[in-house]
């Protein structure tokens, strides 16, 4: 039976639309609403089956509404917490898709604080190249990880709620503090996409760019293909978490370093010693199962 009866989705892209395709295959929602920017991405969303009816005014389309999940980019999240806060009725659940966790909860809390006991912020570790909802598919959470962050002022029936829609979608729930969230991700999601987009840039500036594309094969298909992502969302990712990955980027900037000194000395041990330590981290990921979880993330 349906624990939702009517589920609001602001922003259907490929995270909104894949969380309502994902309820609906659960018979876990009755009604799904959604609401967003592009008329034409929300036909789609609702030709594909992820909503059920498009509603352009925000403050209609939450009425009644048990829970409202935020999946815009992550830098217009503070916009529509500051317009829901007036209008949402108390008892609805809001939670957000949002790859980073400080700068949610930093604007929940400013323009928010009225309802932070039904405000859970949550991430689903999920994501792929395409965007909008288009792209949506029913089982991009199956077998992902869902991370939580829960505030102090969360309501225990509110927090329930978001894990139990997470899990009817197929997805791993974990709890973990805010803080901790954006240091993970900003090493392993946001630093390797900067450092896709940047890679990428380099090739396009090369002299011989149309060269290196034509014989490019497929270790550079596999290590550029999270470039192909929408650059409007990584910008707004990049910048609410700004810190953490600056700290990332020094870090892997070190170790570049470290290899340019053994490949300017022709310390070929040295160098020996960094792949081989590489190497055999990569292993032992892939043989915990890391390999079972490819896919782009967000």
């Amino acid at each position: 039976m349906p624990f939702i009866r009517r589920l609001v989705i602001v922003g259907v892209g490929l995270i909104g639309a894949s969380f309502g395709l994902a309820m609906r295959r659960a018979g876990a929602v009755e009604r799904i609403v959604g609401v967003g920017r592009t008329r034409a991405n929300l036909e789609t969303a609702r030709k594909v089956g992820a909503i059920d009816e498009i509603q352009e005014d925000l403050n209609v389309a939450v009425r009644g509404a048990e829970l409202v999940m935020l999946a815009p980019p992550v830098g217009q999240t503070p916009r529509v917490l500051a317009h829901l806060e007036p209008v949402l009725e108390r008892g609805t659940v809001v939670s957000d898709a949002g790859s980073t966790k400080e700068s949610v909860i930093a604007a929940a809390r400013t323009f928010f604080a009225r309802h932070l006991p039904n405000f859970v912020p949550g991430h689903p570790v999920a994501g792929a190249e395409s965007s909008g909802a288009a792209a949506a598919s029913e089982s991009l959470f199956q077998g992902r990880n869902v991370i939580l962050t829960p505030l102090p002022e969360n309501d225990a029936a509110a927090l329930g709620l978001v894990t139990a829609a997470w899990e009817s979608c197929g997805a791993r729930v974990f709890r973990m503090d805010a803080a901790e969230h954006d240091h993970v991700l900003g090493m392993i999601s946001h630093l390797p996409h900067a450092l896709g987009f940047a890679f990428m840039e380099l090739i396009t500036r090369d002299p011989s760019r149309e060269r290196l594309l034509e014989l490019a094969g497929t270790g550079f298909r596999d290590f550029t293909r999270i470039a192909g992502s929408s650059p409007e969302m990584w910008r707004d990712i990049c910048l609410a978490n700004r810190e953490p990955l600056l700290a990332a980027l020094d870090a892997f900037g070190d170790t570049v370093d470290e290899m340019r000194a053994a490949l300017e000395t022709q310390d070929g041990a040295a160098l020996a010693r960094l792949f081989a330590q590489a190497s055999a981290a990569r292993r032992q990921w892939g043989e915990r199962g890391g390999d079972d979880r490819d896919g782009p993330g967000q």
